[in-house]
């Protein structure tokens, strides 16, 4: 499968501060590829980077396989970067940035730039000083969307909008994965990612400490099984059993953290006393995320991202 991304021991300091510090990150061609971590972990410096914004101190990086540094405009031809707070030129209309941007992209899909207006419900009349922040956000996915590009970047980009929107989004991104493109999605809102992503990368401290399907990184953890019996049995019991890491009672229930490889072994065993109910969740990826952050961040290794470039 051919890498569309690949950044390799990715370097990056602002002064004293270590923005990126030997990142990895591969993003393969007709994937969602979701891209997690709190503020100041490194996220908008690997993006900056990835777009020819800011040039990296150390490793390597491609972005379709060219340098994004020496090549970005040729590279901006062929992506859409849809960053968190949008702005836009005040005397243009919504359309009028919407066709701009299509232009500079290759051109637009006109059928396609109607019905996105339609569904995310913009009004492409008025002029961009008029629009609040959800609508901005809205012109630019409208933009990115409808545009022909193999590659989108998009970073935090339901910031604004509703509950409603969001689902807009979350459809019309399935469509651009059906079509084969490729979508770096950055963003705090893990159930989207959850939703959409094919792989997941989580960084921490500017270096990429988790990476792979939701299904590989949740065999790194435990899956929680909940049951209901007809014949009790007593935690400190149940604790005793291989594969369970630890056992509570929440009242009649019993509730078990259970490492993947070892569930049907004790689901065998909760069988034997009698399942009244039963619960069994793998972890999600709300919880795969703060597994990589349940110890503090030493202060001396944060990152702040806002460090002008």
């Amino acid at each position: 499968m051919a890498h569309v991304i690949e950044a390799t021991g990715l370097i990056k300091k602002f002064g004293a501060t270590t923005a990126l510090d030997g990142l990895d990150l591969t993003v393969h061609e007709g994937e969602v590829h979701g891209f997690l971590g709190p503020n100041g972990a490194g996220k908008s410096t690997t993006i900056r980077v990835l777009l020819g914004l800011i040039r990296s101190d150390g490793g390597t990086v491609t972005l379709l396989g060219q340098d994004p540094w020496k090549h970005a405009t040729e590279l901006h031809r062929q992506l859409a970067y849809v960053p968190g707070d949008v702005v836009l030129w005040p005397n243009l209309t919504g359309g009028e940035v919407i066709d701009l941007l299509g232009r500079l992209r290759g051109g637009i899909d006109a059928g396609k730039r109607d019905k996105l207006l339609e569904a995310f419900e913009l009004d492409p009349t008025k002029q961009g000083r008029s629009y609040s922040k959800g609508n901005r956000q809205k012109v630019a996915l409208v933009a990115a969307l409808a545009s022909d590009v193999p590659l989108l970047v998009l970073d935090e980009p339901t910031s604004g909008l509703d509950p409603l929107m969001e689902k807009v989004f979350q459809e019309h991104l399935t469509q651009v994965r059906a079509e084969g493109r490729t979508v770096l999605l950055s963003s705090h809102i893990l159930s989207e990612v959850e939703t959409a992503a094919d792989r997941v990368s989580i960084v921490r401290a500017g270096r990429i400490v988790d990476s792979g399907t939701l299904t590989d990184l949740r065999h790194l953890t435990r899956t929680s099984v909940t049951a209901t019996l007809t014949r009790p049995v007593a935690q400190t019991e149940a604790a005793q059993w291989p594969g369970v890491d630890a056992a509570r009672q929440d009242r009649e229930r019993l509730v078990l953290s259970v490492e993947s490889s070892a569930v049907g072994d004790v689901l065998q065993r909760l069988g034997s006393h009698g399942i009244e109910a039963l619960i069994c969740q793998p972890p999600t990826l709300e919880e795969l995320f703060l597994s990589q952050y349940r110890d503090a961040i030493d202060p001396g290794q944060k990152v702040e991202e806002e460090v002008s470039a």
